[in-house]
């Protein structure tokens, strides 16, 4: 297959262009500098892409967006909005224009479209939440509509958070535990919805061969732990006590009290119901299990 990758510099990009490669595909990435052999270019600031270049590809895998780990300002919360709003609706709209469409486009969204919901359990049938993060998502995946419209397959992987080596949230998480400095954030009581790296690059590729799957389809482990579990488990696998805890006062200086109430303190229990519903088997299904394979050990 010829495969599109926007975002294919970063940690989840990068990994999955290797695999795609390694299984004989040809991937070619959507970059915004003058694009070489083997590239798309684009630029969704200024709403323009190389069609040409698109024609002739079977499958689009959109990626690109900014970081959400920041202080929240308003600037940064339009950034955010608009680097995942923006380039999906250039992107959609773009392929319905060429002679020869993609049979599917894999846009990418997050659980953060659950908003902060407790201890309720969260499948694809879940209504959307409440916030800044969901009203971002549920726009997001409207953005695409227009590649929907146009008989494409249309496919919103809603990503937990990815664990994997030296990259994504937790290569930030590892300096403080390494120094025995770790412990749960608040209460501990937040479910966090995660998965390995590995199984996103299983998934993306059981969603390329699945027709049936279209939509959203929750991209997390079938077992979502408590803050204060994956604390536990996090500095077991390292071998250091993580006894502490950080005070949301102390993550409101940081973050600020938005960021840190939906993304840190905000708790999210999905559960990847479409995935298990079509066969797909996890190869990290428990925490510990994705832990070790991430930190070699």
């Amino acid at each position: 297959m010829r495969i599109a990758i926007s975002g294919a510099s970063g940690f989840l990009g990068s990994h999955l262009a290797i695999a795609l490669r390694k299984g004989g595909n040809e991937v070619l990435a959507l970059v915004r500098h003058q694009p070489g052999g083997g590239e798309i270019g684009w630029d969704p600031d200024a709403g323009t892409i190389d069609r040409e270049r698109l024609a002739g590809i079977d499958t689009v895998i959109h990626l690109a967006g900014q970081n959400i780990a920041t202080r929240w300002t308003d600037a940064a919360k339009r950034q955010i909005r608009e680097s995942r709003v923006r380039g999906t609706g250039l992107l959609a709209t773009a392929l319905t224009g060429l002679p020869s469409k993609p049979r599917l486009l894999i846009s990418v969204s997050a659980v953060g479209i659950y908003g902060d919901r407790g201890d309720e359990i969260l499948t694809e049938k879940s209504r959307p939440g409440a916030g800044f993060l969901a009203e971002v998502a549920q726009a997001w995946e409207s953005a695409a509509q227009p590649a929907r419209d146009a008989g494409i397959r249309v496919v919103h992987p809603r990503l937990g958070m990815v664990l994997g080596p030296e990259g994504g949230a937790l290569a930030k998480m590892l300096p403080p535990f390494r120094l025995g400095l770790g412990g749960k954030l608040g209460s501990g009581d937040q479910w966090m919805s995660w998965v390995a790296l590995d199984d996103v690059l299983g998934a993306m590729q059981h969603i390329i061969e699945r027709q049936e799957l279209q939509g959203p389809i929750n991209l997390v482990a079938p077992e979502p732990v408590e803050n204060r579990e994956f604390t536990r488990l996090l500095g077991q696998e390292l071998h250091r006590p993580a006894p502490l805890t950080v005070p949301r006062f102390a993550l409101y200086l940081r973050y600020g009290r938005e960021m840190v109430d939906e993304v840190l303190l905000g708790s999210a229990r999905v559960v990847p119901e479409r995935l298990e519903e079509t066969g797909f088997s996890f190869q990290c299904p428990t925490l510990r299990q994705a832990l070790a394979r991430a930190l070699g050990s």
